[in-house]
């Protein structure tokens, strides 16, 4: 059974890996598919951070950045919770077909 730490560590680890993905989109110019992966990495990191506040090991099966920081001592201003909902929106729209146009035509460095 994996203690808590090694729980952390796992997400930690997979946001890391996922990082070098964004960067190599990022470089290429599929800016789409970077912030898709940028959304993973927040999302892994804020998993580990549920786990740290919360009891339980596994966190909610929820893709939803600001969901998942509620669950968390972690208060943002209104700054940051408005780029984590606009972040949002490339890990769910940027699942389907009729939002990758429309999704590609807004994203640019």
């Amino acid at each position: 059974m994996r203690t808590k730490k090694e729980h952390i560590d796992f997400w930690l680890t997979q946001a890391e890996d996922d990082w070098t993905a964004v960067d190599t989109l990022f470089k290429g110019k599929n800016y789409l598919q970077s912030l898709f992966f940028a959304h993973l990495v927040i999302e892994k990191i804020c998993k580990a951070l549920w786990i740290l506040h919360n009891e339980s090991n596994v966190p909610p099966r929820s893709h939803n950045l600001i969901y998942l920081l509620s669950f968390t001592p972690i208060k943002l201003d209104d700054e940051k919770s408005e780029f984590l909902l606009n972040l949002n929106r490339f890990q769910l729209e940027g699942r389907y077909p009729d939002y990758l146009t429309k999704m590609h035509n807004i994203c640019n460095e």
